[in-house]
């Protein structure tokens, strides 16, 4: 229970940070274990009470479990995949090629994430100016599935190199419908100390302090 001015205790505030900090885009190590109805359905809950502009609650959630399904979309990667990797050259095209960048087939459950962009009507308030709110939203639900797997010790990768439309057609999801995830869960062997890209030396993470603006764009605290 919170105690009656809302505030988590320091062990509350504590689990909450470090799922955050511990969060990993999960591409191996996926283990066999079957996930838990149950766990499953906390996650999806906790998905589903993400915030959303005007109360539109635009997502749908697509669980996937049959290993022929799997296979279709992992096909589907492998093409769009191999079309990506032509971009790169020289020592980018073989660091890219070495990446693991799904689970896909791996993972025991699929999760692909929707944006429903018609519901709630012609009018959602809060949305009359920025049509993308509910995106946005729906991010916002896919963050929330994604700390509370951590919390549960389940990972997720987000697989992006997707072609949405030729996902669209293996799901059968209506045309109207957009999808904006395809996420792979299951437990892991372990979770990484730092992001894989991280680690393959693809990118490095920003510090924190260089995309703090004061007041206005550019402008610097003085420490």
């Amino acid at each position: 229970m919170l105690p009656n001015d809302g505030r988590f205790s320091d062990a509350e505030r504590a689990a909450v940070y470090r799922a955050i900090f511990e969060r990993r885009d999960v591409r191996r190590n996926f283990l066999p274990t079957p996930i838990a109805e149950e766990a499953l359905t906390r996650v999806l809950t906790a998905a589903h009470h993400a915030g959303s502009v005007g109360f539109m609650q635009p997502w749908d959630f697509v669980v996937i479990r049959q290993p022929a399904t799997q296979r279709a979309v992992k096909q589907l990667f492998a093409q769009t995949n191999g079309e990506a990797a032509s971009r790169y050259e020289g020592d980018r095209a073989t660091l890219y090629r070495g990446l693991k960048l799904e689970g896909i087939e791996e993972a025991p459950v699929n999760i692909c994430v929707t944006c429903s962009r018609q519901r709630g009507g012609p009018h959602v308030l809060g949305r009359s100016t920025v049509r993308e709110t509910d995106l946005y939203s729906t991010c916002c639900a896919i963050q929330n599935l994604w700390l509370a797997a951590r919390a549960e010790g389940i990972g997720v990768g987000w697989v992006s190199i997707l072609d949405h439309q030729a996902v669209k057609k293996v799901l059968g999801i209506p045309r109207p419908v957009k999808v904006l995830a395809y996420l792979c869960l299951g437990y892991v062997s372990e979770f990484a100390t730092q992001p894989d890209l991280e680690t393959a030396g693809w990118r490095a993470r920003i510090p924190v302090e260089q995309l703090i603006h004061s007041e206005s764009w550019g402008g610097r605290t003085e420490g």
